[in-house]
This record gives structure tokens, C-alpha cells and sequence, in this order.
């Protein structure tokens, strides 16, 4: 079956068809004439490249020179200089590993466990210790490697977890029903930065003695509870979805229960909440800027530090531009691929 043909409105319907589509433009053509003097600010009036930090000096445009001279600062934070191939090998990794994730053919558990030792690689770089790589403390791990990190393994480590707790919450058994609920509200009531504290200084108090977790690693365990917990309530969505006659056909077919949720209810369950999937991980990618508060030097830490240079002129809009740019580079490749896999999905079900 062939979905149903689409006709779409021409260029002049859409944008003066109706009352209402007209004013939507002509608000949009006031929005873009009123940005003029920002865009004269960013690219025509813009000081590209200089050797004279003064030069930004009321030039009247955005200082670029600023970020192309802070740009291994920005993007690497405190990491030796010496040994920043390293964090540029870890982002080619993610950067490969995402590329290879795109299409649906890939998915599976080889795409898993590559993910995994990918992972673990760029742990290993960044630490070193080993075949002759100077071993770095997480207290000097900086820039866009700590966000793309902080992001990936905040949502590989929390969708397990919030698939077990959506199951939980969906349980006949009450313990484990009212376990998984209390799990999930209490980190949902709390806001992140909160969270943030709680493992940073709480954490350790909790531990048996000798035993410590670096900062950076506590980070990374609020985030991942964080994550978990709000991906349990898409996941939960999700399965209320699918119809319970899915299960019983693969039960009366002789499946495991394992198997029923693996290969019936999880892939149903997934393709029904892409978009709300799509946007928590695109929220917890933002929300990773939120480590600055705890000491972690991430990308916006290390774009804030740089604007601190007294040799150029206070900077702090270029820096905060830049990371921005990253940040919805990311972000919006993030959505794109969201909505062609939306697509896909409902393309294949009317085959």
C-alpha cells in the first residue's frame, strides 16, 4: 500500500493565502529587517583575522579573530597543548560512530558493542597511562570531547535503565511498580542543577572509606539518572501504545518473554515516541552546559574562560556565538534525523 498523494499549496497560497498567513509573513519580514544590524555586526563589519587583539577595539563588528585565536582552548579546554590530538581523535570517533548509526540497517548489536569499544577508546586516549601516552587527570579534560562525552554516555547508560523503569512502572507487582514510580518522580521533581549538587557533594559522603569517584564521573551520574528518568516516562508512552494482542501472539507463538520485548514490544514502543526521544536527547545534549556550575570544563566553560584573555577586548559575545553555533549544530542535525526517521517509519508501514 502506497501512502495517500499530497498536494501541496503553492509558494503564493502559503504565504499570502489567508489573514492569517499574511500577517505570519509580514512578521517575519519585520523580524528579519529589524536583525539588519545584527547581521551588519556579525559578517560586514566583522574583523576576521588580525594579529592586533586592539584592533576589535570599537571596530564596531564581531572580533572572529578572537575565535580563531582561542579556538583550541574553546574546543579542548585545559588539556596540554602538546596532547590535544587526543580530545580531536575522540570527537572523529563520535562524530564516525554517529555517521555510522544513521541508517536503520546498521542497528543491532554489533552497532551496540562498536559503540561500546569506541567509547571505551576515547575514555582510554583521554586518560592515557599507556603505550607511551602521558597519563591526564579528568580535572584537565575540557572543551566540546567533556560535552559530546557527557551527552553519549548520559544516554547510553540512562535508556537501559529507563526501559527497565518504564516496565517497572507498567509492573503487576506493586513493590516494583511503586519502586520504579518513586524513582522516577523524585528525580523529575528535582531539577538538574540540584541533582548536580547532590552527587557532587553528597555522593561521596555515601561511599565506604578509600573509595572516591572524580568529579567528572559524579557529573556524569547525575546526568544519567537524570536522563534515565525522563526517557522512562517517553518509553512508558510508548509502550501503552503498542496493543497488548502483540503480546499475546508472540507468546502463543512459543516466544520467550524476553524475546516478546525485544523483538516485539521495545521496536513498536521506540517507533511510536521518535520525536519525544528526539527531543529529551537533544534537551539532555543542552543541558550538559549546566556541569559549569560543579567545576566541569566543558564547552561553555572553556568558550567563558577564553573571554577572560585581557590582551583582547572582552570577547564574551563572539565566545558565547561560537558555542551556541556548536550547540545547535548539533541540536538541529540531531532533529533532522529525527524527522527522516519519522518519515522512514511511516513510509515502511504502509508497505
Amino acid at each position: 500500500m502506497t501512502p495517500p498523494p499530497v498536494q501541496r499549496p503553492g509558494i503564493g497560497t502559503t504565504l499570502f493565502g489567508d489573514a492569517t498567513a499574511a500577517a505570519l509573513t509580514a512578521a517575519t519580514v519585520a523580524i528579519l529587517i529589524a536583525l539588519l544590524p545584527a547581521l551588519d555586526w556579525a559578517f560586514v563589519s566583522a574583523i576576521w583575522a588580525t594579529d592586533d587583539p586592539m584592533r576589535c577595539n570599537g571596530a564596531g563588528g564581531a572580533c572572529w579573530a578572537f575565535v580563531a585565536a582561542k579556538l583550541r582552548l574553546i574546543l579542548f579546554g585545559l588539556y596540554p597543548p602538546e596532547e590535544q590530538w587526543r580530545p580531536m581523535a575522540v570527537i572523529a570517533i563520535v562524530v564516525a560512530l554517529s555517521l555510522a548509526t544513521l541508517p536503520p540497517r546498521f542497528w543491532g548489536r554489533n552497532l551496540v558493542l562498536t559503540w561500546i569499544a569506541g567509547i571505551g577508546a576515547g575514555l582510554a586516549l583521554m586518560w592515557g597511562g599507556f603505550l607511551g601516552l602521558k597519563p591526564v587527570s579528568t580535572a584537565n579534560w575540557g572543551g566540546l570531547p567533556v560535552t559530546l562525552l557527557l551527552a553519549v554516555l548520559s544516554l547510553g547508560i540512562g535508556f537501559p535503565i529507563a526501559v527497565v523503569l518504564a516496565f517497572g512502572r507498567r509492573s503487576a507487582a506493586p513493590v516494583t511498580r511503586v519502586v520504579s514510580v518513586f524513582a522516577i518522580e523524585i528525580v523529575r521533581g528535582m531539577p538538574l542543577v540540584a541533582l548536580l549538587f547532590v552527587t557532587s557533594i553528597m555522593l561521596p559522603l555515601l561511599l565506604p572509606g578509600g573509595w572516591t569517584i572524580d568529579k567528572l564521573g559524579r557529573t556524569l551520574a547525575a546526568l544519567t539518572i537524570f536522563a534515565a528518568a525522563y526517557l522512562a516516562e517517553v518509553v512508558r508512552g510508548g509502550l501503552q501504545g503498542v496493543a497488548q494482542g502483540q503480546v499475546e501472539a508472540a507468546r502463543a507463538l512459543g516466544l520467550p518473554m524476553w524475546l516478546t520485548i525485544w523483538h516485539v514490544v521495545l521496536p513498536q514502543a521506540i517507533q511510536k515516541v521518535i520525536p519525544p526521544l528526539t527531543n529529551t536527547a537533544i534537551v539532555m545534549v543542552k543541558n550538559t552546559s549546566l556541569v559549569l556550575i560543579v567545576g566541569i570544563f566543558d564547552m561553555l566553560s572553556a568558550g567563558r574562560a577564553a573571554a577572560t584573555d585581557p590582551r583582547w577586548p572582552a570577547p564574551y559575545a563572539e565566545s558565547y556565538v561560537f558555542v551556541g553555533a556548536v550547540y545547535f549544530a548539533v541540536c538541529f542535525g540531531i532533529s533532522l534525523y529525527s524527522r527522516w526517521l519519522e518519515q522512514q517509519a511511516q513510509a515502511k508501514s504502509y508497505r
